[in-house]
């Protein structure tokens, strides 16, 4: 098979630009610290009572100074409904699902993470100002969904 001059200059073209365009989302992902998304830990949905730390929903302070929430969505809500946490400490979030999928985003804040029933995923936030923060569920659950919310009251330590 021949290939014409301009065809060949075209395909190298194409794979160098594809090469490049690869690289700079490569190199742009390790650096902002993307990461593939959680789940690695599973849970029993329904044995979630008697499964730790979601037996005891909500905020735990942990030795190093940080704070664990442990959050679990269910039909049209989540438990627990409100929490506080201090501003400016690491908040790491641990939810899962004892029935559909759901997702928990707290709005105005780059925390936004899908949950599955039998996996947990969790992510980590520092809350900068204090005040009141939404979490809501952006994946259709079920007629009640719109009412399916929770509250975090950031406060000054």
């Amino acid at each position: 098979m021949h290939l014409h001059k301009y065809e060949k200059i075209w395909l190298t073209f194409g794979f160098a630009a594809l090469i490049i365009f690869l690289s700079v989302v490569g190199v742009s992902a390790f650096h902002q610290g993307h990461t593939p998304a959680g789940g690695l830990q599973k849970v029993d949905p329904d044995n979630l009572e008697s499964t730790p730390p979601f037996d005891n929903p909500g905020v735990h302070e942990k030795k190093d100074g940080s704070y664990e929430v442990a959050v679990v969505a269910e039909a049209f809500g989540y438990t627990p409904g409100k929490i506080q946490v201090p501003a400016g400490e690491k908040v790491t979030f641990k939810v899962t699902s004892k029935d559909v999928t759901h997702s928990f985003s707290i709005v105005d804040t780059n925390v936004n993470m899908m949950v599955v029933p039998g996996q947990v995923n969790e992510k980590t936030h520092v809350f900068r100002d204090p005040g009141k923060y939404l979490i809501v569920c952006n994946e259709y659950c079920g007629s009640g969904h719109h009412f399916m919310s929770m509250e975090i009251e950031v406060v000054d330590q």
